[in-house]
């Protein structure tokens, strides 16, 4: 399929999954009374998803292509020759273990929490919740993930379907969805643990549930929180007196004083 026709599809899928997913955020609500209009939706919406993103690719662009006419490692090609759906199922799977890991760290790190602030500072988790993330943290992990993929010479579709699959997935796991996934939760991650994820600071559930996309890393590394019978009474950062302002909100994370 033309490499044009596959990015049409992909954003059509986006588009399309954001509005299956913002209907049964009103029809089935994990927590009940959160508005669709919610504070911060413009900076989210607007400002993070959109704008922040847009940029953000840009620059990311120019460091792959530095980083390649420096190295000339795409002209080796060592991914190439593998199927479509294995490419995309090792950097699926690769890049999961890598966010793992780095989520994991952010939350023991006094530097890079401050960049991973702005992630967890929304009160009302919900499908938008997954954009709120730090320029800078956006530059790192989305550099991590789509530098392999050009450097080893993945097929061209690759990021793109990888790019659908991240904010379809970003959005489910936030979503105000009240999913029963069963066994299937110990595998895959979904709003069931990373709700958990994003509650306040004082429950049980702090730094627990890093995985964004397999849960299996979370069950295997002692780092799971999924009690059955208990919801998060409070989302957010409510020790931190987390600015509204998106430039603000970029500029916090470089602040002398620590209020945690």
């Amino acid at each position: 399929m033309d490499i044009g026709n596959i990015r049409i599809l992909c954003t059509a899928g986006i588009f399309t999954g954001a509005s299956i997913i913002v209907i049964l955020e009103r029809l089935f609500p994990y927590t009940k009374g959160q508005k669709f209009l919610r504070e911060g939706f413009f900076n989210d919406f607007v400002l993070y998803t959109f704008v922040q993103s847009y940029v953000m690719g840009i620059i990311i662009s120019y460091i792959i292509l530095f980083i390649d006419s420096n190295t000339q490692l795409s002209r080796l090609q060592l991914v190439s020759r593998w199927p479509t759906g294995l490419q995309l199922l090792f950097f699926f799977v690769v890049h999961d273990f890598y966010i793992y890991w780095f989520h994991r760290y952010q939350h023991h790190s006094k530097i890079f929490w401050r960049i991973h602030e702005a992630h967890h500072s929304t009160r009302d988790v919900d499908w938008l919740s997954g954009s709120r993330s730090h320029a800078l943290e956006i530059l790192i992990n989305q550099t991590v993930e789509f530098a392999p993929m050009i450097l080893l010479g993945a097929a061209p579709e690759i990021p793109i379907i990888k790019g659908m699959i991240d904010a379809l997935w970003g959005m489910y796991i936030h979503s105000n969805i009240d999913v029963k996934s069963g066994w299937l939760q110990f595998i895959l991650n979904g709003p069931e643990m990373h709700r958990w994820h994003h509650a306040d600071k004082n429950n049980n559930s702090y730094n627990k549930n890093f995985s964004t996309k397999i849960a299996l890393w979370d069950w295997i590394f002692g780092t799971a929180y999924f009690p059955l019978r208990e919801k998060p009474k409070l989302y957010g950062l409510s020790y931190l007196n987390f600015p509204s302002n998106y430039f603000k909100q970029l500029l916090f994370a470089f602040r002398k004083t620590d209020q945690s």
